[in-house]
């Protein structure tokens, strides 16, 4: 036994000395500060009778104390559970409930309010503000600056991440030690980065992308990071010309764009570009590619997943594609239905299978079986297919999918046509009900600026380009398309605002 995913980290850990992260604010943390102040933190924790296994809710903004509780779960043998700073008291109130954590950290704002909603529990709620009397960082300052970890397996939780929740209630995925350190440790040799290496962090820490992804690479590396609070696209581009690596989202890559000052002179330093969460338009890719003469990295993970996929860091890094299996990573394209495997370059269910896939749903057994072929794939619900070369694509979601007179109409492929318009800067495709057709095809669309293109010219134009029964029966012109704090466009607000659209 050992603390697994800590001892992974410490076991590749540079001299105490060796930056771990500098912030926006000015402040700097060497490995040995990490150390000494996740060991307070976890003496902190064990204070408030957290045991292994029990859960530490963590609703606060994103912060260097926020990582270090991270760790200090991790440390401590406690499951980490990161909450959107977007959920409302409301939101909170399932989560707490569902959870059931032994200890909630919130910002001093809300801590009344929900120490109220939790009363009849036994769980303990504190904040983690630096400077507040009482807090969680107050009681740490006073506690010991070595820690001897809680012994932990590859196979005990780390984290417990919530999805989500667009169709249904949400679903906390239980991630193992191995499920991040696995991870982790691929990424870094696939995207080879060292203890030399600068990441600026822009990302929030209350996703995989940003915690998991971003964070424990750099922990597994020994490496750097430039430590922002929030994305802003103007200070990005000063801070490029210190770092060797930016990991972001889509959105990121289209408002570094608008910047006067992104070229090939500001992303010399740079040598990785890291973009997911949500898909990457083309367009963007290529953009990109002229402005800074470096070709975007896509990649394809998920919560359940973290990381599955990435196009290469040596050899073509294709747009419109998420690259290859990762090492140790089983990716197959199946038929939703039967599960059976489909040919090269026909359109499935993606499925994978390895150690990066967590072990199921917190509280929800007969959720966790429906999502696993008995072989042991995970469904992830996304659709996707393999070209000739090896390359995934992915079509859209599974919940995506729409039905119209009989045929099987995939999202994408429509998004794609319609995006390529001059006159469009983007569109979504939805499914909306409809009496003849069960379900109609609807394209919600958002211009570029100054275009005056109308419904008619889009559909004349993809005319010669799909078949007919894949045009949309309405195109509506919208001035921006409903996203996640991820970037993620949200279908299903758009299904639900247009659901009457063909009512008769």
């Amino acid at each position: 036994m050992s603390n697994h995913l800590f001892d992974a980290f410490r076991s590749r850990m540079p001299e105490p000395v060796h930056l771990l992260m500098e912030t926006d604010d000015g402040r700097s943390f060497s490995y040995g500060d990490m150390l000494a102040r996740s060991s307070q933190l976890a003496h902190a924790l064990l204070q408030l009778n957290v045991e292994p296994g029990d859960r530490v809710a963590v609703q606060v903004e994103k912060s260097p104390e926020a990582i270090l509780l991270y760790l200090a779960c991790v440390r401590a043998g406690a499951v980490f559970l990161p909450l959107n700073t977007a959920y409302t008291l409301t939101e909170l109130g399932y989560f707490f409930e569902d959870a059931a954590p032994r200890v909630i950290v919130c910002d001093p704002a809300r801590s009344a309010d929900i120490g109220h909603m939790v009363e009849p529990s036994t769980a303990v709620v504190v904040t983690l503000d630096r400077n507040g009397r009482g807090s969680l960082m107050d009681q740490a300052s006073r506690q010991a600056s070595d820690f001897h970890d809680v012994e932990r397996g590859k196979d005990d939780l780390a984290a417990i991440l919530y999805t989500s929740g667009t169709t249904g209630r949400s679903k906390g995925a239980m991630l193992s030690h191995e499920n991040l350190a696995s991870n982790a440790r691929v990424l870094v040799e696939q995207w080879r980065f060292t203890t030399d290496d600068v990441l600026i962090h822009a990302l929030p820490i209350f996703h995989t992308h940003g915690l998991f992804v971003a964070t424990n690479v750099i922990l597994m590396a020994g490496a750097s990071m430039l430590f922002e609070q929030k994305f802003d696209a103007g200070r990005i581009v000063t801070l490029l010309p210190r770092a060797t690596a930016l990991m972001g989202e889509p959105t990121f890559y289209v408002r570094l764009l608008q910047q006067d000052g992104l070229d090939r002179r500001a992303a010399k330093n740079i040598r990785l570009f890291v973009s997911g969460s949500a898909p990457l338009l083309a367009e963007t890719h290529n953009a990109w590619r002229e402005r800074t003469g470096h070709a975007i990295l896509e990649r394809y993970g998920m919560t359940e997943t973290n990381m599955n996929t990435s196009n290469p860091y040596d050899g073509e890094r294709r747009a419109g594609t998420v690259g290859f299996p990762l090492p140790g990573v089983a990716l197959r394209i199946a038929d939703p239905d039967s599960g059976k495997p489909l040919a090269q370059g026909q359109v499935g269910m993606i499925e994978v299978k390895g150690p990066n896939v967590f072990g199921g749903y917190w509280r929800m057994p007969e959720k966790t079986r429906a999502e696993f072929r008995a072989d042991g794939f995970f469904i992830t619900g996304d659709l996707g297919m393999i070209d000739a070369d090896g390359y995934v694509h992915i079509v859209g979601r599974g919940k995506d999918l729409i039905i119209s007179g009989g045929y099987n109409i995939y999202p994408k492929e429509l998004e794609s046509e319609i995006d390529a318009l001059d006159g469009v800067l983007e569109s979504a495709v939805i499914g909306v009900a409809h009496p003849d057709f069960g379900e109609g095809v609807t394209a919600i669309v958002v211009r570029a600026p100054a275009s005056h293109i109308t419904g008619a010219e889009i559909l004349g134009a993809i005319a010669g380009r799909v078949a007919k029964y894949k045009h949309p029966k309405r195109v509506i012109f919208v001035d921006e398309l409903p996203r996640n704090t991820m970037g993620k466009v949200q279908k299903n607000l758009l299904r639900d605002t247009y659901k009457d659209l063909y009512a008769s």
